[in-house]
């Protein structure tokens, strides 16, 4: 697993569950992983073998270097090595499986900077066809696959994203949140993402302008900061926005699960998703999802949510229509967030294995 441990976000989430939800009494698994991975995911190294590399990370020409060194070294004699960033080395043992979130570098180029993009644009294909299986979150980003790198289906397994058995048992309380960011008495939208160009902050804030202020609502946006952060920024602290919209930036878990479950309704205007966790995130906490009806969201919220064009106009009465038909969505996404725990994410990666060493 190559990743900054505790800063990449969804998609080192998404393995991690995988790794806590596969079955212990199938698969003798060791995880190769940068410094700092035991640290902060502690419940993994409690159920399988962690080895750590002397690097956290941080610098992308050492972690290719170590992949096609040190992680060729440390694999050796495994039956089955298992990719989870999306591309394999050029030195590395069989067989593979590797893991795809998305294919976001070739739906917009404009989002990923320009030496990160000749380098996907160079690795990830030549990746994809030397793995003998892949694992991708959706039937979206399948078929992106499928047809990006005409990859044949029946070597791609739909491995879900999995919610942490945990989430919302530390959440902080309604009033303590309120005190502490100053939210006032009103209902809240919250919209958590880091603030990519494509993630919607925007889209959400013209509608907030154009429809949502004068209901009443405040927008709540938390997420660290990305490429748009000034543009968000500024547009939030607008003479038209400053008093109902308030930033956060990066939060707590705790405040999260908290925020999430004290929301009116969690907004996810995103252009593209390989998956987008906090839409089951919002579901299995007990909050309505309006969502945009972008790459894998309609897949992902289903019969759960408010599905919508990216039309500030669509999003008018977006927020009556969910209170209207908040217990139908909640009932919905209680059927739904079984197909999104732990274990069943973690059984699906098993087929992914077993596929692969057949």
């Amino acid at each position: 697993m190559w990743c900054v441990p505790g800063a990449v976000g969804g998609s080192e989430e998404y393995l991690v569950r995988q790794l806590l939800g596969i079955p212990h009494t199938e698969f003798d698994i060791t995880v190769c992983a940068p410094n700092g991975f035991i640290a902060v995911h502690p419940d993994v190294a409690n159920i399988h073998r962690i080895i750590e590399s002397d690097h956290d990370g941080r610098s992308r020409p050492r972690r290719v270097l170590a992949e096609s060194t040190w992680l060729y070294t440390r694999s050796n004699g495994a039956a089955l090595v298992h990719h989870g960033g999306g591309t394999i080395p050029t030195r590395h043992r069989s067989p593979t499986v590797l893991t795809i979130h998305d294919l976001q570098y070739r739906e917009f180029p404009q989002y990923v900077r320009s030496h990160k993009l000749a380098y996907l644009k160079t690795v990830m294909p030549r990746s994809a066809r030397r793995a003998d299986v892949i694992a991708v979150p959706t039937q979206f980003v399948k078929q992106t696959v499928v047809d990006a790198y005409g990859i044949e289906p029946d070597r791609i397994v739909v491995v879900q994203h999995g919610i942490e058995s945990t989430l919302g048992m530390s959440a902080t309380g309604e009033a303590e949140l309120r005190q502490k960011y100053a939210l006032g008495v009103g209902p809240i939208v919250l919209l958590p993402a880091m603030t990519h160009p494509h993630k919607g902050h925007l889209f959400v804030l013209d509608v907030m302008e154009k429809y949502w202020k004068d209901q009443g609502v405040q927008l709540v946006l938390i997420g660290a900061a990305g490429a748009a952060e000034d543009a968000v920024n500024q547009r939030a602290h607008s003479n038209n926005l400053n008093t109902c919209v308030k930033k956060l930036g990066r939060v707590s878990k705790a405040d999260r699960d908290g925020l999430i479950k004290m929301s009116l309704a969690l907004v996810f205007p995103s252009e593209y998703e390989g998956f987008g966790a906090p839409v089951i995130e919002a579901m299995a906490l007990g909050t309505p999802v309006i969502s945009s009806d972008q790459a894998c969201l309609p897949e992902v919220v289903g019969d759960a949510g408010l599905v919508l064009p990216l039309d500030v106009d669509a999003w008018a009465r977006a927020l009556d229509i969910v209170e209207s038909r908040r217990a139908q969505y909640l009932e919905a996404a209680e059927r739904r967030i079984e197909n999104f725990t732990a274990e069943a994410s973690g059984r699906a990666l098993a087929s992914a294995y077993r596929l692969a060493l057949s």
